[in-house]
């Protein structure tokens, strides 16, 4: 994410209050504006629809569907965001720009037919043994494909530095889908769940076109080069299982408690722990900032370093090479401390004032006693996918899926066992995954920092790698006699002459 540091360098260099201020809501407007798009809209249409006064199976049921929606689109398309990302960073390093849309159309195909494969089973369950109304089930289906696409293509504006444009697509799509939703229901009649959840689709689509039409008046020039799209996957498998751990792991301790006593089965299909969700989903807001603070600082400050050492790689002098190594270290260092400081204050305040506001709007109970926990776990969580994209800098790919794995195992595992215990320690599971997976993304961090100097350089092969009969152990043979035989030759032919 190198091409918002030059606006951001720009804004803080002023050193105000208000320059600072300014700054870090530019970075949030450009990061996480779509998402709080998409929760506003459907709050708003939630309250001028009347969304409360509809009976309780009928909400239950769109609630549900919209959540799966979200959670399911990111799942899948995990396993080929990452991948493909470091194929387009390629591309542009490269400036093979006409590689782009190959690109795009291959990961296209495969995320949507991934999602197809995935959506359809779980829609026929839904319609024949849940019963629900076959427009509502195509409606849903709708919902989940389209925000496939604008995931999907989000991935494409983000490595053309185009989040303003993203956060004015998602505005632009979310207003329509209130907007729409109002004439479905007021001017057409048609009942609430349906008219929100067919809004909700039109407008991802539209949000999906309007990123679609952008990326293609970006690159026009198809090369044609598709295989080496799929050569990528390949190459580099250890992005897909690292992004789709870490996604999982996100999600997984939820899974965990669908499967307790204390679920709700919608329509013999949907499941889901609401007091749960609830609370994770507070808890995520409570520690959102990391990624701002991990954005804005990175791009100031440790990229620059990272170049500097980079540079010196390549035509400096060992001095040079091991004084930028121990400043982009020490950089390292200083921008995790710095993001765990700055954490930790804005998620104490976001704490205590949930803590003391949201009982008020009827968040209180069972939410507020697993809240305390999954904002802990959430808090360690940001701070190791900050490590795991410092891994990323370095290539080290075998220690980010270490990271990954651990993670999701751990979460996993104390997740189980957080079932058996009181409320108050339901989100341990998540606590003890996060810290298990931040201690070896630093155990990885620190064994990078003293072997950089091989991997920089010790990397490649001397000969080329291939498949076939290996070539004999003999090396050499030597053809010309001895130089004993060979005085005693010449002695022999001086006496006979």
């Amino acid at each position: 994410m190198a091409g918002i540091g030059v606006r951001l360098n720009k804004i803080f260099s002023k050193n105000t209050i208000t320059t600072n201020l300014f700054g870090y809501g530019y970075s949030m407007v450009i990061t996480i504006a779509p998402m709080f798009l998409v929760i506003i809209a459907v709050l708003l249409m939630q309250t001028l629809l009347g969304f409360s006064k509809i009976g309780y199976a009928a909400r239950e049921l769109y609630s549900c569907t919209v959540l799966y929606i979200f959670i399911f689109s990111l799942l899948t398309a995990s396993p080929f965001n990452a991948v493909l990302s470091k194929y387009l960073s390629d591309i542009i390093y490269n400036e093979t720009y006409e590689d782009i849309l190959p690109c795009y159309y291959v990961g296209l195909i495969m995320n949507v037919a991934f999602s197809c494969l995935l959506g359809i089973p779980f829609c026929a369950r839904e319609y024949i043994v849940g019963g629900v109304d076959i427009f509502f089930v195509f409606a849903g289906y709708c919902g989940f494909i389209a925000l496939v696409l604008v995931f999907y293509t989000m991935l494409y504006l983000s490595i053309c530095k185009d989040y303003k444009k993203i956060s004015v697509f998602f505005l632009i799509g979310m207003a329509v889908t209130v907007l729409l939703s109002l004439v479905l229901v007021y001017l057409f009649h048609l009942e609430v769940t349906y008219a929100m959840l067919v809004s909700l689709d039109v407008g991802f689509l539209l949000i999906g076109c309007l990123e679609l039409a952008l990326v293609k008046s970006y690159f026009r020039e198809n090369s044609g080069k598709y295989r080496e799209v799929l050569q990528y996957f390949k190459k580099h498998w250890q992005l897909v299982v690292t992004n789709f751990l870490y996604t999982s792991g996100l999600y997984v301790h939820n899974f965990v408690f669908w499967t307790t006593d204390m679920r709700m089965v919608v329509a013999d299909s949907f499941v889901c722990m609401t007091t749960y969700d609830m609370a994770t989903c507070i808890a995520v807001f409570t520690n959102i900032t990391a990624s701002v603070i991990f954005i804005s600082r990175v791009e100031m400050h440790f990229h620059e370093r990272y170049k500097g050492y980079s540079e010196a790689v390549i035509g400096g002098r060992g001095i040079d090479i091991e004084n930028a190594k121990q400043r982009m270290f020490s950089q390292l260092a200083e921008e995790l401390m710095n993001l765990v400081r700055i954490q930790f204050i804005i998620s104490v305040v976001i704490f205590f004032l949930c803590i003391i506001l949201l009982p008020q709007f009827g968040f209180g109970g069972m939410v507020m006693r697993i809240y305390p926990c999954l904002a802990a776990g959430y808090f360690i969580l940001f701070i190791m996918y900050a490590a795991i994209i410092f891994q990323y800098y370095y290539n080290d790919m075998r220690g980010a899926v270490m990271t990954s794995l651990s993670f999701f195992a751990a979460t996993l595992a104390g997740s189980f066992a957080a079932t058996k215990l009181s409320s108050i320690w339901y989100g341990i599971g998540l606590v003890f995954g996060a810290a298990i997976g931040w201690a070896v993304a630093y155990y990885r961090l620190r064994v990078m920092e003293k072997n950089l100097d091989i991997h920089i350089f010790c990397a490649g092969n001397i000969l080329k790698r291939g498949k076939g009969k290996k070539p004999a152990n003999k090396v050499y043979e030597r053809t010309a006699p001895r130089p004993e035989k060979a005085r005693n030759e010449n002695r022999k032919l001086k006496e006979k002459g």
